[in-house]
């Protein structure tokens, strides 16, 4: 075996650097003695590497061509190589069988993560998510008992934070939901639209604190219940019907006033028909061609709402939601409202709530070019977490399973409570 070592200063060959290869090393080796090989001046520790010598010394004169190697190879004299491996043995006691006779085995694609990977159909990353955000009017944040891990956050440095803590892992689209004090709601809502409110000064603050619009997308909600002294999503007669076509009227003033503030894009969540052709139309007499709208299409009165409704102090006041919210029995209704909000001028759809409603999602995505956003919502994120913290399931594996479910129905963008730890466990996944 031959020594070679490396130091600064000796030079015997040029062709070497700090970076040779082991197998470079050998090729310069002689079949006894010591090497003296350069490393360049930024390297400053010498150190002594022992390389395996070859049998003759191979001299840059002696290199064989490519045409003798491959006439040694026609002659029969290939190099030598590693041996075929040897197939692994069944456990003792499995019965001696002739295989199947099958031209198809799936399995045959899945053997492999390396294989698995370069077949994957569907991917979820970072940029798919949109983290809905809870704020209040208070300094401090406040934890919501119905989502563990969920907070409202304060607007002037709760907000901030976490929005930094998701533009650090790749997300960087967020929805703003307010919690609204008591004082300001009314039976018309009129606080939605007050240029000075509380989602107006989240949209500024977040807009000056980052500035590249580019990479900060904000989404709003357009609805009244967080507004309502009634709790619901409009106005309500005497009578207990939610009036249509004088809530749209408001909702265009607070889509309006939420622009004016920099909104990216407004989000009617009050399924009242009609709205998103008159918030399109109120949107461009005021200038704001470039703002979006996010249409909630097919939103389900659903059980899965009530840890969101507790975190916003937004429950109705009477009854329930279902004269404009759709039954969860239907499914061919969706076709109806996505036709008419696409017809309307909306720029995205939307299928709240997800998981149970997978199927939607695909007919949806089935059904029109535009993207598809589904809303993992509060009763999803609160059976996980459940779940996680009784032993019952792996958090991890379930939310991100959960969140490739939702992207391999259809959906274009996410929004889930779990965007900040998806995208780290994500990210970690990539290293």
């Amino acid at each position: 075996m031959a020594g070679v070592t490396m130091a600064a200063g000796c030079g015997v060959s040029q062709a070497l650097s700090a970076g040779a290869s082991h197998e470079g090393l050998r090729r310069i080796a002689p079949a006894f003695g010591t090497v003296v090989v350069p490393i360049p001046s930024r390297c400053k520790v010498s150190r002594r590497v022992k390389v395996e010598a070859i049998a003759e010394p191979i001299a840059k004169s002696t290199v064989r061509t490519i045409e003798e190697c491959e006439a040694d190879v026609v002659a029969g004299n290939a190099p030598a190589a590693p041996p075929v491996p040897a197939k692994p043995k069944a456990p003792e006691g499995t019965p001696r069988i002739s295989p199947l006779v099958m031209p198809a085995r799936p399995r045959r694609n899945r053997r492999s993560a390396a294989l698995r990977a370069a077949f994957q159909e569907t991917t979820v990353s970072p940029a798919n998510f949109i983290l809905p955000l809870f704020v209040h009017e208070g300094e401090q944040n406040a934890p919501i008992g119905a989502m563990p891990g969920c907070q409202r956050l304060g607007w002037r440095h709760g907000l901030i934070d976490e929005v930094y803590k998701a533009r650090d892992v790749g997300v960087n689209n967020v929805v703003l939901f307010p919690k609204v004090p008591d004082a300001l709601k009314s039976s018309t809502g009129d606080e939605a639209y007050n240029p000075d409110g509380l989602v107006p000064r989240c949209i500024r603050l977040l807009k000056d604190k980052f500035p590249d619009l580019v990479s900060q997308v904000i989404y709003t909600d357009v609805a009244l219940d967080p507004y309502s002294s009634d709790g619901h999503d409009g106005i309500v007669r005497e009578d207990g019907v939610i009036m249509n076509d004088e809530t749209v009227h408001q909702l265009c003033k607070q889509a309006v006033a939420q622009a004016q503030a920099g909104a990216d894009v407004v989000s009617p969540s009050d399924m009242m028909d009609g709205r998103v052709g008159a918030i399109r139309n109120a949107l461009d007499l005021a200038g704001y061609h470039d703002v979006s709208i996010m249409a909630y299409t097919a939103k389900y009165a659903s059980a899965f709402y009530g840890p969101f409704r507790e975190a916003l102090d937004s429950n109705p006041r009477f009854g329930d939601k279902k004269t404009y919210q759709m039954n969860p029995a239907n499914y061919r209704e969706a076709l109806i409202e996505t036709r008419l909000d696409e017809a309307e001028g909306a720029d995205i759809l939307m299928v709240k709530p997800a998981m149970p409603y997978l199927d939607v999602i695909r007919l949806l995505r089935d059904n029109t070019a535009l993207p598809i956003s589904a809303y993992q919502v509060s009763g999803e994120y609160s059976m996980i977490k459940a779940a996680a913290a009784a032993g019952m399931l792996d958090e991890k594996k379930a939310v991100l399973e959960s969140l490739l479910s939702i992207r391999r129905a259809g959906a274009d963008v996410i929004l889930t409570y779990f965007a900040i730890p998806a995208a780290q466990w994500l990210c970690a996944e990539r290293i």
